[in-house]
């Protein structure tokens, strides 16, 4: 049948099947976000009092985090580490609970226990609340809507900012009078959203190398991109202005997250495709680090 096609569309079958290799395998998850922090006993009181993480394990200076069978965030002490503003970096990483009572819960429990929150909002496709940690690095938590529900408009998945309805929220509650045992065991990194310096260049990166399909752009400052149709694992932005250099290695901050592949087959295929665009990346731990343009640290890891 291929021989029958005339020369333009033999020509876009070849790219066709090109774009399909290149394709994030659709089960690529996001594992552990490693940041840096200032002062690790703060830290901990944190998470676990107010977000309702469990500590998994600590070893000096470094502590790891989860909710159920797997590391969700991973801290670094560095007392001398600072903030710096206007630089590329965590945006926020987003905890996606099981349900809308889970949300709930960790909004009574926000509200109950004073925690400073920066905002609310109802994407369309999910439900969220946004806070930052003692050190400033931002922090989702939300909940999915079905994904039969979700909407497209010309293409593009339709995902919004609006206000979110929180006594609704909250009327989940009723009937729920028992005390909140922490984040639920199927928690999960739900996404990423990073400060880059050029759109274009961060997609190239996640796209074109890495293989995530785009799933929306918000004018030019912001895209959306997902493995398997989610709505997105990874939002990219300029909001800290355009070419925004990145902080140096002492930050407090984004060390790197990490992208779990289903298997070994999936991860050397990702592998090869980072080599192959002259990308520096070198085994590290239990994966694979490389940077994006903007030198955010992406961590290549299997299932």
């Amino acid at each position: 049948m291929y021989g029958l096609l005339t020369p333009s569309l033999r020509n876009e079958s070849k790219h066709l099947a090109l774009r399909a290799n290149n394709m994030i395998h659709p089960d690529t998850r996001l594992g552990a976000v490693h940041l840096t922090i200032r002062d690790l006993r703060r830290s901990l009181d944190f998470y676990q009092q107010r977000l309702g993480f469990q500590l998994r394990h600590l070893e000096g200076s470094k502590a790891n985090l989860g909710a159920g069978g797997q590391d969700l965030l991973v801290l670094y002490e560095n007392p001398d580490a600072s903030p710096y503003p206007n630089r590329s970096g965590l945006y926020h990483f987003a905890i996606l609970v099981p349900s809308r009572l889970e949300l709930a819960q960790s909004l009574r429990h926000i509200a109950e226990t004073e925690t400073q929150v920066q905002g609310f909002a109802d994407h369309l496709v999910s439900e969220a609340i946004y806070l930052p940690d003692p050190d400033g690095n931002g922090i989702e938590i939300y909940r999915d809507r079905p994904r039969e529900n979700w909407q497209s408009l010309d293409g593009e998945l339709k995902m919004a900012t609006d206000p979110l309805n929180i006594e609704s929220v909250l009327d989940e509650l009723h009937g729920q009078e028992e005390p909140w045992p922490g984040l639920d065991p199927s928690t999960k990194m739900g996404h990423m959203h990073l400060h880059v310096a050029a759109i274009e260049a961060a997609e190239n990166f996640y796209h074109d190398v890495l293989g995530f399909d785009k799933m929306m752009r918000y004018g030019p400052s912001a895209s959306f991109l997902s493995a398997g149709g989610y709505h997105h694992h990874l939002g990219l932005n300029t909001w800290n202005g355009a070419g925004a250099p990145p902080p140096p290695p002492d930050a407090v901050g984004l060390r790197w997250f990490v992208i779990q592949l289903p298997n070994e087959n999936e991860l050397n295929r990702v592998i090869d495709r980072v080599q192959t665009a002259g990308l520096a990346i070198h085994e590290h731990g239990t994966g694979w680090l490389v940077r994006d343009p903007a030198s955010n640290g992406v961590l290549l890891t299997s299932m």
